[in-house]
């Protein structure tokens, strides 16, 4: 792969506009939505990845099988690749001790550095890795770019800010002047990170660039499907400056590859599932080291009776269908108040139904492909057990393998009812439940009613209205006339989950800070905290009362 230019147009590109319909585009069924397609010459899995391409982007892969990965666009072979063994795994970690002791001496600015080399070498090359994650999850183009995107910033950010968060931090000592005390930030050593398929690019090397400016070196394992994708990222941040042996890369089947990855690392960052998380964490917890979480949700949508309908609509097309709702933040509960309801809904399924489906890697369509046979399989029985127990399907509700064979219609229901498993059970694809309500203390409840926590959404035309709705649900991100977009790329804040949606935060201070272990250096000058100049213990004790007296008179903290 060469440079190309930062419009995300691959050199062998003719055409990266959006599409219009050929006479030889797929018929969409009767009321279903639209297909677009590519223009001639748009490239296809195996102009990109040659197997000059995978032999290039695996070579730093410890892996002594081998396995392969698939694109859900046609299900067809994307590259072979190498499959890592529990032993594998433990060479990998081993490279990795000895390449961070060196990392680890390099001033942090340098190594911030890098970073920002990384971010330019990111938005110069952003073709490459559009059609690789387009290729790898099945997103559309647009989605995909939405990690590019949120790379650049937390590049940008850490590389800026990361001198000012780890810089040693003095504090008043027990005694002032006394005691002289300075915290250190010291990096953990190496971090395992598991990371998942839905976003291979934002949620690998996303996560991994503040545990690599902080000092530490990474083990990561990709999910196998997605891999292509995080090999690349490493490959860039290698020019950049990265040293190599600084990040390592462990392929394989996640029950045997990922409990090796907790077993040797210092700290773990995972992203995944709620039930995998819990096994993540009781394996952290065996052997006393951190981690952090970021799993399932059911985000709610709050719409107030004030708010501005068209822009409600719109942003719930971008908050439900995004990445075909394959996203942790994404909305599946959708409340709406009861005086503008019917015409939310009429606006809301418009915009649904016209979504354009497609699988060319080209900008122009609207929604892409589900990941895999497992996701299709869920999407496909909470939609049907809803529809048979009463629910109404406003838009959607139907696969579409004229298109390819993981694709699925975002689909609007309505009269959802416990016990349907899609009213409490996480989908995990393009399917939003829609909910009337009557008042805010009402539908402040009902959001809450879920023991996940991750992300929700209020929309109100009363700035003030929606800050103090939102400081009322129990997630980690608060989006006010905005679905996720807004809360998940400040990087200045902390973004994770309460409950059941995981432990730990990513960026900020807490995502670089989590990475560190505070270390407190605190010098006694002059005296001891013992008695001294002939005091007895009863006169240090006296000494001691009045000084402690003092300090609470001088306002010291």
């Amino acid at each position: 792969m060469t440079d190309s230019q930062d419009t995300g147009t691959s050199p062998t590109a003719t055409d990266e506009a959006p599409q219009e319909t050929s006479p030889e585009a797929p018929a969409a069924p009767a009321g279903g939505n639209p297909v677009a397609v590519a223009a001639p010459g748009t490239r296809t899995a195996a102009d990109v990845v040659t197997p000059e391409v995978a032999e290039r982007l695996t070579r730093g892969v410890v892996g002594s099988g081998g396995t392969a990965n698939h694109t859900p666009f046609t299900g067809e072979k994307l590259a072979d690749l190498p499959e890592s063994t529990p032993e594998d795994v433990a060479r990998a970690f081993e490279r990795a001790r000895a390449a961070q002791e060196r990392w680890a001496k390099v001033p942090v600015r340098q190594r911030a550095a890098v970073l920002l080399r990384f971010h330019d070498l990111v938005l110069r090359r952003q073709a490459e890795v559009l059609d690789l994650i387009q290729l790898e999850t099945g997103k559309a183009r647009l989605h995909a770019h939405e990690e590019v995107q949120a790379v650049a910033v937390a590049a940008r950010h850490y590389g800026r800010k990361a001198p000012s968060y780890l810089r040693p931090k003095g504090h008043t000592g027990v005694v002032p002047t006394l005691t002289k005390v300075t915290e250190l930030r010291q990096p953990r050593g190496v971090v395992g990170q598991i990371a998942p398929w839905n976003y291979p690019f934002e949620l690998t090397v996303g996560d991994a660039l503040p545990a690599f400016v902080a000092g530490n070196a990474v083990v990561m394992k990709p999910d196998t499907e997605t891999a292509l994708t995080a090999l690349w990222a490493r490959e860039q941040l290698i020019e950049a400056g990265l040293p190599e042996d600084v990040w390592q890369v462990v392929i394989g089947e996640g029950p045997v590859v990922g409990p090796a990855v907790v077993e040797h690392a210092d700290y773990v960052s995972f992203t995944g599932s709620t039930r995998t998380g819990r096994e993540v964490a009781r394996g952290a917890a065996d052997r006393l080291v951190g981690v952090s979480l970021e799993l399932g949700g059911k985000n709610a949508m709050l719409v107030l009776h004030d708010a501005d309908v068209e822009k409600a609509a719109a942003g719930a097309v971008r908050g439900c269908f995004s990445s075909a709702g394959q996203l942790c933040i994404s909305i599946e509960r959708l409340y709406v108040h009861e005086s503008i309801a019917d015409a939310f809904v009429e606006r809301f399924a418009a915009r649904t139904k016209a979504m354009r489906l497609g699988n060319a890697l080209a900008y122009g369509a609207d929604m892409g492909s589900l990941v895999g046979e497992r996701q299709l399989e869920t999407v496909t029985r909470h939609v049907d057990e809803a529809v048979a127990k009463g629910a109404r399907l406003v838009a959607g509700g139907r696969p579409r393998p004229d298109i390819g064979p993981l694709f699925y219609e975002p689909t609007i229901l309505d009269g959802v009812e416990a016990p349907m498993a899609v009213c409490a059970e996480e989908t995990f694809g393009p399917v939003v439940s829609i909910y009337r309500f009557r008042d805010e203390d009402e539908v402040v409840a009902l959001a809450n009613a879920t023991p996940y926590g991750l992300n929700s959404s209020v929309w109100t035309k009363d700035g003030r209205r929606g800050r103090a709705v939102a400081a009322r649900l129990r997630t980690g991100t608060v989006n006010v006339n905005e679905s996720y977009a807004a809360g998940y790329g400040s990087v200045q804040s902390p973004m994770g989950g309460m409950g059941d949606s995981g432990l730990g935060r990513r960026h900020g201070s807490e995502g670089i800070l989590k990475y560190t272990e505070a270390q407190t250096v605190a010098q006694q000058r002059l005296m001891p905290l013992a008695p001294a100049f002939g005091m007895d213990d009863e006169k240090y004790a006296q000494f001691m009362t009045r000084s402690l007296r003092a300090m609470k008179a001088l306002r010291l903290r």
